[in-house]
């Protein structure tokens, strides 16, 4: 087997030096259409990608329509929920993990008096939200329940703002000084940023994960600003003091459902509660309730941009044009051989042979264009990256993308060798003995 790998490379190499013209057309050709290819549909990876691989489907998001009669004739049921009915479903515990949460803002402090104070983003939550994503910890934990009960003033934060605070160090214990209140640090995470950001569209689809994580009932204590959207009706107010009684669907909520019972289970009795509610007057619209999960809530909301879809598939379109034009140069190449291979035939080479040795020749051509597609594809990427949206920031080669561009070049380049090499094989051999 390996000598016939090297017979085969070396009559490859010998024929693609024989025409370097037609071969560096051929190669170009391969590698133009891979690199836009590759570059449209890394993105589009990125963008379509698990947020929580092995997690996302036991996550779900529970959804109500608390919203009066008049509202209108949406019939779809609101992706936040009210203060009233988050704290219903977070207390009645029916998932095997239930976060309540909302985005927000964190004016940071530092002890060092050399730093300036600075605003990032946060997120207000409850104790479940980290086993439930699976958020990495680098030191120490996050909250209990009974710390959320008890309005603790702990937090989390990320490995961005440790390293900047605390050049990295182990900062649980430390203090940390969050507009007027004090929090002290009880864990700090590892690199971690699902995408997309789906637990809170409202803070951008393809937002990075926020610096520090407080306990909900304390946010709301020490009155740290909150954002994202909200849904009033009514008589329903805006004005923070007034956010818990009002009717506004303002937070976010995800449970954790492990298997098609649980599921079950938990929608008759998000079913149930809405009918409570119905029957108190509270839910005027009595509509069905939903369990949305990660990807269907994705799907629905169309978070991948649509010009990057489109885009892929206009690569992709370019790319079979490119192959197109490097089966006509094969053709023209194979059929200037039909000499060679004709003479070769006579002395005892099967036609099988022969065609194996063509499309081993098409295989290094492909390769080649994989390599300088792939030059084409991290440059097409960087200026993808320039882009100030935050879905082109995420754009980048990982090592599964990177296979596929070999993998998708050689065999691209393989199945546009293969008519011109079953047409260079159907010259009959005695035609050319007698010409030559």
């Amino acid at each position: 087997m390996g000598t016939e790998f090297g017979y085969y490379l070396e009559m490859a190499v010998r024929s693609l030096r024989r025409n370097p013209v037609l071969t560096a057309l051929m190669i170009l050709a391969v590698a133009l259409g891979i690199g836009a290819c590759m570059t449209t549909l890394t993105a589009l990876h990125v963008l379509t990608g698990d947020p929580l691989p092995g997690r996302s489907g036991s996550i779900y998001m529970p959804r109500l329509d608390p919203r009066a009669a008049d509202t209108g004739e949406e019939t779809t049921p609101p992706v936040q929920v009210t203060w009233t009915d988050g704290m219903a479903l977070l207390h009645a515990r029916r998932a095997t993990h239930q976060a309540l949460m909302v985005g927000g803002s964190a004016t940071i402090r530092p002890d060092d008096p050399g730093m300036e104070a600075f605003i990032t983003s946060g997120r207000f939550t409850t104790a479940d939200f980290f086993p439930m994503f699976g958020t990495p910890f680098a030191f120490g934990q996050g909250w209990s329940d009974a710390e959320d009960e008890g309005r603790a003033r702990v937090a989390v934060i990320s490995d961005a703002l440790n390293a900047r605070l605390f050049d990295g160090a182990n900062s649980v214990g430390r203090v940390l000084h969050v507009n007027d209140a004090s929090f002290r640090i009880i864990g700090v995470l590892k690199p971690w940023r699902p995408v997309p950001h789906f637990y809170d569209i409202y803070s951008g689809e393809y937002a990075k994960a926020e610096d520090i994580y407080v306990p909900l009932t304390a946010s709301r204590d020490t009155e740290l600003p909150r954002t994202g959207g909200v849904e009033c009706w009514g008589a329903g107010s805006t004005e923070e003091s007034d956010m818990e009684r009002s009717t506004c669907t303002w937070l976010q909520f995800w449970v954790q459902l492990d298997n098609a019972q649980a599921k079950q289970a938990y929608a008759t009795f998000l079913e149930g509660y809405a009918r409570e509610q119905h029957a108190a007057g509270r839910f005027e619209r009595n509509l069905p309730t939903a369990l949305t999960g990660v990807q269907a809530f994705l799907d629905e909301r169309h978070v991948v941009p649509s010009d990057v879809r489109l885009q892929f598939w206009l690569a992709s379109g370019f790319f079979f044009v490119c192959l197109l034009n490097t089966v006509g140069l094969m053709l023209a190449k194979f059929l200037r051989r039909a000499g060679e291979l004709g003479v070769r035939r006579a002395l005892g080479a099967s036609r099988r042979a022969i065609f194996a040795q063509l499309l081993f020749e098409a295989g290094i051509i492909g390769f080649a264009g994989g390599v300088i597609g792939l030059g084409f594809a991290v440059v097409g990427l960087a200026l993808v990256r320039i882009n100030p949206d935050r879905s082109a920031q995420l754009a980048h080669l990982d090592l599964p993308m990177l296979g596929i561009t070999f993998v998708l070049s050689v065999v691209a380049a393989m199945l546009a060798g293969l008519f011109p090499a079953w047409r260079a094989c159907q010259v009959p051999p005695g035609l050319h003995l007698k010409s030559q």
